[in-house]
């Protein structure tokens, strides 16, 4: 089978690398690609939501499944895009279609459709720079801190929480007023701030039936002990220790089910990866957002821990036919710690040389800001390398994987040292 993975990040590394793995695969092909993929695949110099190039690529090198890794192309319409060309349409697409997309692309329509389907989330109203005053209302209304979110994608740093009530009213104008994430923030959401422990659960479905893949855990902050700014994600732990029985059933009935069970009555076709970004609270889970593919760094730690030929997973999501899926997980726990340039995620220098390849042992390296130059790898993103191990536990898995980070070098390189400090 010849199959074309979208995508130029870790995740799609880490899912490049388990493909590779099934006798059933033939050609493998990456649209970018990075310096990991350009190792195990071809990559083709085409950017993700570029769709006449995509399907020029498709045709010519007879691709017989499409894999969409990040959110942009999906929220696009890409998969829309196939099944409305007639040279295109047989062709599956893992990822949902555009209306279903929109549960990552607009925070408002995903919380109205909890709402909807009595998905545990937290209390929000959603404002417009015509309701800015009413913006300020709602806020006085809250307790701090405050929760506020540019509907539309702005890249992972769409989300701000502040303590002090005039610091969050001058957030919102800024947002809603001053456009300060462009489109993203023309509607807000603000909401109730939750207190407790965060983790991910993810989900494949074929639009009938669903898996629930392993849970995981990432760490979003750059600074140790989670402080200073976003990141895409700085490492991830699965399984989530504190995610016992009790509470991963509490999980499926309350969230999954009415997921899955909406995405259907509402008319929203899905194939493809659902992440669930969740928290506990008390002992309950609430739903923080959805994203509409698999998380980054969570894949190079959920994925690694599948035992099953991917081939044959996602023949079958295209098929509809995921009850006949035993899913195979490995019992043990995998870590991943990020490498990320200098400075990330303000501004960072690209182009820099890594090396310590050669030296790794036990362990995987998925590249995700790399590219090649003369045939080095050097830096060309924020986060460049995610080193992933296995272990017994946590701890065990961690420092592997600590062991190992320390054998790759590029100039400023940075990690956070401290992943499950708070588990």
């Amino acid at each position: 089978m010849n199959i074309l993975i979208l995508g130029a990040g870790g995740r799609e590394h880490t899912l490049a690398w388990k493909l590779k793995q099934s006798p059933k695969l033939s050609n493998l092909f990456v649209a970018p690609g990075n310096a990991g993929t350009a190792a195990i695949a071809t990559n083709l110099n085409i950017g993700v939501n570029d769709f006449e190039a995509i399907k020029t690529a498709v045709l010519t090198e007879k691709i017989e499944m499409v894999i969409v890794g990040p959110e942009d192309p999906l929220v696009n319409g890409v998969h829309d895009f196939f099944l409305n060309d007639n040279a295109l349409k047989n062709i599956p697409v893992i990822g949902p279609q555009k209306a279903a997309a929109t549960l990552e692309g607009s925070k408002d329509f995903a919380k109205e459709f909890m709402m909807r389907h009595n998905i545990p989330t937290a209390a929000y109203e959603s404002f417009t720079a015509e309701t800015l005053e009413k913006g300020y209302t709602f806020l006085e209304s809250l307790k701090p801190p405050y929760v506020l979110k540019a509907d539309g994608l702005a890249a992972g740093k769409g989300v701000v929480i502040l303590k002090d009530l005039q610091e969050a009213k001058d957030e919102l104008k800024a947002m809603l007023v001053d456009a300060k994430f462009g489109t993203a923030s023309t509607t807000v959401v603000i909401e109730e701030f939750l207190d407790g422990i965060e983790l991910s659960v993810f989900v494949l479905t074929d639009g009938k039936n669903y898996k629930v893949l392993p849970t995981a855990k990432d760490y979003k902050r750059i600074g140790e002990g989670d402080t200073g700014l976003n990141t895409g994600g700085m490492g991830a732990i699965s399984p989530v220790p504190f995610a016992s029985d009790a509470f991963m059933d509490k999980i499926h009935t309350q969230v999954v089910i009415p997921t899955v069970e909406g995405l259907k009555k509402d008319n929203l076709p899905y194939k493809g990866f659902i992440f669930i970004g969740l928290i506990k609270v008390d002992d309950n889970p609430k739903v923080i957002e959805y994203n509409v593919r698999l998380g980054d760094p969570e894949t190079e730690v959920v994925i690694p821990r599948l035992k099953n030929d991917l081939v044959d997973v996602l023949q079958a999501v295209a098929n509809q036919t995921l009850n006949e899926i035993d899913l195979q997980v490995d019992e043990r726990t995998a870590t991943t710690v990020m490498a990320v340039s200098g400075g990330y995620p303000e501004a960072y220098e690209k182009g820099k040389e890594i090396t310590g390849f050669n030296l790794i042992k036990d362990a995987t390296v998925f590249h995700a800001g790399t590219t090649l130059v003369d045939g080095k790898v050097v830096t060309s993103g924020g986060r460049v390398l995610a080193v992933t191990a296995f272990g017994s536990d946590f701890k065990e898995a961690l420092k592997i994987a600590y062991q190992n980070i320390e054998k790759l070098k590029f100039e400023k390189m940075n990690y956070r040292k401290d992943l499950g400090f708070d588990l």
